[in-house]
Formats: structure tokens, C-alpha cells, sequence
């Protein structure tokens, strides 16, 4: 399907946004995707059409209600709208910086790509993902709105993939509500592929699979455990691609995502990941702080272009001096 990406900074688009002026520096996320309808495509509501490409129920909800989201060639639409053939359908994301939205803190993090629809951001280990309890100002949410205050830019956080807060690595950052629903969507259909990189206790088989389900140990609200008469189905796999001093080097990756799946599986096969306060009986002195794992690659399909994304974060450096690795030559 032909299409061409706008910059809300192209007035001349549509009369709409001729008139308008702003005060402030930082300007609400808006993004505008444009669809030239085909002969295959014509025939069909803009419903219909918007539901083929993905957007969700909410989102074509939210477009209804924001001013001139739904236009073709020009004009304020319905969804109900039957499309021609040459039409132009321009579908107008709006994200107004909400009171809720994390206090912007100059952070470390890395910015491993990013465009008008995502962010790749490679999470330094001990800093969460969302603001709670006691983690209100040191959290990725944090360090994602100063990086956007920097671009002159605000939208709500949205990360697409849970990351512990000790565990290092790549985390998806959507930059408004159709890139974050398409994302969610590869989420659940297992099109998002994560590999992790782990450091376990033992000399592991050199390769293996763990099926076996999770479930949270009562009465804690954190821990998890192998349960097979209530658990949720797990399933990991697993290579070892080195091994030294005791401890294997491991390439992890998932068919499911259950909370703590690798930290649970690798002590439930007894080889616990070093530094796993929670999950090692014994963490013994490695030298490492917290748990030895690494979200090191990423594929996934853009939600806008649809092309296919890859991801990658070298590992750092409390790993890389138990095994100096260079984890970029992995598939």
C-alpha cells in the first residue's frame, strides 16, 4: 500500500494546520500518515480500511473524537466514508502531554535507533522501566521524557516490553497510540523476537529447552516458580556458547513471556543466573550486583512501514569481564 510519512511541520498539507501558532518550545507528538487508495483497496469504509492496517478499536476511537483526524483529500471524514480509488486518507495521531507523563530526568541510557513512531533504548541495569513506589525519578519513563524535552517533543510513555529492573538491554519505546497498538499486537502474536544473554551457574548442556509452567509463589507478590498443576505455559530455549571457571554463557530465547521466565527456568533446571539474589540460593562472590542477563537483539516489524527492525546492545560491562563476548556476531 503506497504511503508517505508527514512532519506536523508541513502546513501546507491542510488548511487546518496553516493557522496555527504555538507558544511553547515543546510541542504535543503529532503524526500524520497519509494512504493513497488503490483499486484493491477502493470500495471499502475507512473503517474497514483502518482495521485491515491494524489500528485498534481505541485508536480509531480516539481519531473519531480529535479534531480532523480522519480527512480525505482534505475534508473532515466518517468512518463510515466509502473509499475511491485515488483518494488521499490522511489519518492525523495527536498526543496531547498528558499531567500524568514521568518528570523528565537526565538519565544515562542509550539511544540505540529512533524515529517519528519509536524509540530503541538500550536500559542500563538497576533502573526500572516505569515510575512506582519508591522509583518515581530514576526510571526509564524518567529518562525517556528528558530525552524527548531535548527533542523538543512530548508523548506518553508507552514501553512495549517488560524488562526487570536489573536486567540490561533493549526496550521498545512507542511514540504514539498506533505505533504502540501494532507493537502490542506483534507482542502477542509472537512476532517480536527477543534473544537474552545470560551468565548461569554449572556448566549447562549445550543446548536445551525448558517447558514448564509459572506461577506466582504464594504469599509474595514478586516471586515466581515452576508450578505445573496452576501454572501458566513457559517455554524457553537455550545455548551455551561458552563456559569458564564453573559458570556457562548462555544465548536465551523465548516462545512465551512469563514474569522472571528465564530467571525461574534456569534455577528450576538447576543452573540459577549468577548474581540472582532472588532466584540463586547461594549467589555466592561473582562479582556481579545483580542478575547476569542481558536483552542483547531485537527483530521485530515496524509498525508504520512494516519493514523488518533489528536491534542490538553489546554487552555490558559487569558481563563482559566474567566473559569478554562479542555477541554482535549472533544471529
Amino acid at each position: 500500500m503506497p504511503f508517505q510519512f508527514l512532519n506536523f511541520k508541513s502546513r501546507k498539507l491542510f488548511s487546518l494546520f496553516s493557522s496555527r501558532r504555538f507558544s511553547c518550545k515543546i510541542l504535543p507528538m503529532e503524526r500524520i500518515l497519509t494512504y493513497q487508495i488503490t483499486r484493491g483497496t477502493a470500495g471499502q469504509s475507512i473503517l474497514a480500511f483502518l482495521k485491515q492496517k491494524r489500528y485498534s478499536h481505541s485508536v480509531i476511537t480516539q481519531l473519531k473524537k480529535t479534531e480532523c483526524g480522519i480527512l480525505i483529500n482534505g475534508i473532515w471524514a466518517y468512518t463510515s466514508h466509502i473509499l475511491k480509488e485515488s483518494d488521499l486518507l490522511a489519518i492525523r495521531l495527536a498526543e496531547p502531554c498528558g499531567t500524568d507523563a514521568a518528570c523528565p530526568k537526565a538519565l544515562p541510557f542509550r539511544v540505540v535507533y529512533e524515529d517519528e513512531d519509536l524509540l530503541i533504548a538500550d536500559k542500563p541495569a538497576g533502573m526500572p522501566v516505569h515510575p512506582s513506589m519508591g522509583h518515581l525519578e530514576n526510571t526509564l519513563a524518567n529518562a525517556a521524557a528528558f530525552h524527548a524535552m531535548q527533542r523538543r517533543e512530548c508523548y506518553p510513555f508507552r514501553c512495549v516490553n517488560r524488562l526487570d529492573r536489573d536486567t540490561s538491554g533493549l526496550a521498545i519505546i512507542a511514540k504514539h497510540a498506533y505505533s504502540s497498538c501494532v507493537l502490542n499486537q506483534q507482542m502477542r502474536e509472537r512476532a517480536i523476537h527477543r534473544t537474552y544473554y545470560a551468565i548461569a551457574e554449572g556448566i549447562t548442556e549445550i543446548s536445551g529447552t525448558i517447558d514448564a509452567p509459572i506461577a506466582r509463589k504464594a504469599p509474595s507478590v514478586i516471586e515466581r516458580t515452576v508450578d505445573f498443576a496452576s501454572g501458566e505455559p513457559a517455554v524457553t530455549h537455550y545455548e551455551r556458547l561458552a563456559c569458564r571457571n564453573g559458570l556457562s554463557f548462555l544465548k536465551l530465547w523465548l516462545e512465551t513471556g512469563r514474569t522472571h521466565q528465564i530467571r525461574v527456568h534456569m534455577r528450576y533446571c538447576g543452573h540459577p543466573l549468577i548474581g540472582d539474589f532472588l532466584y540463586h540460593p547461594n549467589p555466592g562472590d561473582s562479582g556481579m550486583k545483580r542478575q547476569a542477563l542481558h536483552a542483547g537483539n531485537l527483530t521485530f516489524y515496524h509498525p508504520v512501514t512494516g519493514q523488518l527492525q533489528k536491534a542490538f546492545a553489546p554487552l555490558p560491562e559487569d558481563m563482559m569481564q566474567l566473559f569478554p563476548m562479542d555477541i554482535a556476531q549472533q544471529p
